[in-house]
């Protein structure tokens, strides 16, 4: 299969960036998309060409650091999976394949397609986790919660905090992430004691940090690889809510 990429190129976060074609030929339909980059940087180096930097790193769906907007999709045109588990036969043979960073004035370009996503690590560290000493592992049945619960509890810890909700989102919000993060804990009695503070710091990080407002577009929870609800984004309202009053 053959394909030409438009790649978008910028030396780092100050340059202006601009899109830069290339070719590359020869690419199994079982190559991932991830590969094929690694393919065309190994021909950038032969040619003495600075390759296009971009991140990765488990390559197995679980880190989220594959961070490509494709042909206007974050991750891709595959649902409920990330750059790297998307494979080239997703393609025609022919086709121009777009693909640039995460677009949000929160993720700052560091270079070509790599953006800085520390945000998100400083709004876990504003409220994302419990900090209550509970002393030695509890056996199993010693704490009672409903499986219902327990179940939707563990969907919203899968989310891996990829960015593709802020990319997708026309607003460059964060609240699929947040309220993810949020929910995670508020299902569960261990998060109960701080979730009031939580609710509230994390949504003024996310504030301060300057992404934008959720106005339920839902784009976030199609474009989500781990299929995150927005279901979450009212609980995490309930919770601010619940959070002010109390105030």
């Amino acid at each position: 299969m053959n394909f030409t990429l438009k790649i978008w190129r910028q030396k780092d976060a100050k340059s202006k960036g601009a899109f830069e074609s290339y070719k590359v030929e020869n690419i199994s339909a079982d190559t991932s998309f991830l590969e094929m980059l690694d393919i065309l940087n190994n021909n950038l180096i032969h040619e003495g060409k600075e390759p296009v930097a971009f991140d990765h790193d488990c390559r197995e769906g679980i880190c989220g650091m594959c961070s490509l907007y494709i042909n206007g999709n974050p991750h891709g045109p595959a649902q409920g999976a990330t750059t790297c588990q998307l494979y080239m036969r997703r393609f025609h043979d022919g086709d121009v394949i777009t693909v640039e960073p995460w677009r949000s004035a929160a993720f700052p370009v560091i270079k070509d397609c790599m953006v800085d996503r520390s945000a998100f690590d400083k709004i876990i560290a504003a409220g994302g986790y419990t900090s209550v000493r509970t002393g030695q592992a509890q056996d199993a049945n010693a704490i009672l919660i409903s499986k219902d619960h327990a179940d939707e509890a563990m969907d919203c810890a899968t989310c891996i905090g990829c960015g593709a909700c802020v990319a997708a989102c026309k607003n460059g919000s964060a609240m699929l992430f947040v309220s993810s993060k949020v929910s995670q804990f508020a299902l569960l009695p261990q998060g109960r004691p701080e979730a009031a503070r939580r609710a509230k710091n994390m949504i003024a990080k996310m504030e301060e940090l300057g992404f934008g407002n959720c106005t339920n577009t839902r784009a976030c929870e199609a474009e989500c690889p781990k299929n995150e609800s927005i279901a979450n984004i009212a609980r995490l309202n309930r919770e601010y809510i619940k959070a002010k009053l109390a105030d």
